[in-house]
C-alpha cells in the first residue's frame, strides 16, 4: 500500500476533502490541494504558487515571495521527506535510539509544509472583504470584522520569536478562534481547524519590513483571500 493511500485511510473524509492531523490542529485539505502537496508515490512536493512572484506587490515584495516559496518552503518539504526516510529506517531496523529526534523533525517539517501550503492560498492580489456565512460568523464571534482584524493583528504581531497567527474554526463549540502558534507545531487548541494562517517568521517579511513585524501584519490584510477563507469554513461546518 502506498503511503498516500494509507494516510487517506487514517484521515476522516468530509464533503470538502480530508482532515490531516498536524500537531494539535486539524487541517481540511481538498483532493485538489492534497495533490499539489504530495505526489502519487507519497513523497512531499512543493505546491506551485497560485500567482506570480510580483502579484502581491507592494504589500509583499517579489524577492521575498520567491525566496520564501522556492527556498524556505522547499526546505520544509525536503526536511519532511528526510524525516520520513529516517523513521522508516528505524522501523525496518528496530533501532529507535534517535526516534525522538526524527519524530520531532517530522512534526516540525510536516507542519511547516502544511501551514505554508495553506498560507499561499490565503493570499491574493485582489482582496475583498469577508461576506456571506464567514462575515456572519465573524460578527457572531468577534462583534465586527474590525474587532477580528485588531485581535488577529495583535496576536500575530506578538508571537514570541517565530511562528504564526491563525484564524481557526473550533467544531466542538461551533465558533471561530484566534490561535498564537510558536514555530510550526507548538499549538494549544486541540481540534481547531485553520482557515487563515499568517506567517511571521522573519523570512516572511524581513527584506521589506526589517523588524517592523506589526507593519507587515497590517499589510497582509490588503492581500488576504477571504473567499478562500470562506470556502475553508464552508468545508468544515
Amino acid at each position: 500500500m502506498k503511503r498516500r493511500e494509507f494516510i487517506k485511510q487514517l484521515t476522516l473524509g468530509t464533503a470538502g476533502g480530508v482532515i490531516i492531523m498536524s500537531g494539535s490542529l486539524n487541517f481540511i485539505i481538498s483532493e485538489k490541494e492534497w495533490s499539489t502537496m504530495m505526489d502519487a508515490n507519497g513523497k512531499y512536493i512543493l505546491p506551485p504558487l497560485p500567482y506570480d512572484y510580483a502579484a502581491l506587490e507592494p504589500h509583499m515584495d517579489a524577492e521575498t515571495v520567491k525566496l520564501h516559496h522556492d527556498m524556505h518552503h522547499q526546505a520544509y518539504v525536503n526536511g519532511a521527506n528526510n524525516a520520513e526516510v529516517k523513521l522508516k529506517e528505524a522501523l525496518a531496523s528496530g533501532n529507535y535510539d534517535l526516534i525522538t529526534h526524527w519524530e520531532r523533525e517530522a512534526a516540525f517539517h510536516v507542519s511547516g509544509h502544511i501551514l505554508h501550503s495553506v498560507f499561499w492560498t490565503n493570499l491574493t492580489p485582489k482582496s475583498a472583504p469577508p461576506k456571506g456565512d464567514l462575515e456572519k460568523q465573524i460578527i457572531k464571534d468577534f462583534g465586527s470584522f474590525d474587532n477580528l482584524k485588531k485581535y488577529l493583528t495583535a496576536v500575530t504581531a506578538k508571537v514570541e520569536a517565530s511562528g504564526w497567527g491563525i484564524l481557526a474554526y473550533q467544531p466542538f463549540f461551533k465558533k471561530l478562534v484566534v490561535i498564537q502558534v510558536e514555530k510550526h507545531h507548538n499549538v494549544f487548541q486541540a481540534g481547531a481547524i485553520p482557515l487563515l494562517v499568517l506567517d511571521v517568521w522573519e523570512h516572511a517579511y524581513y527584506l521589506k519590513y526589517q523588524n517592523k513585524r506589526a507593519d507587515f501584519v497590517n499589510a497582509l490584510f490588503n492581500i488576504i483571500n477571504w473567499e478562500n477563507v470562506e470556502q475553508r469554513l464552508a468545508n468544515v461546518k
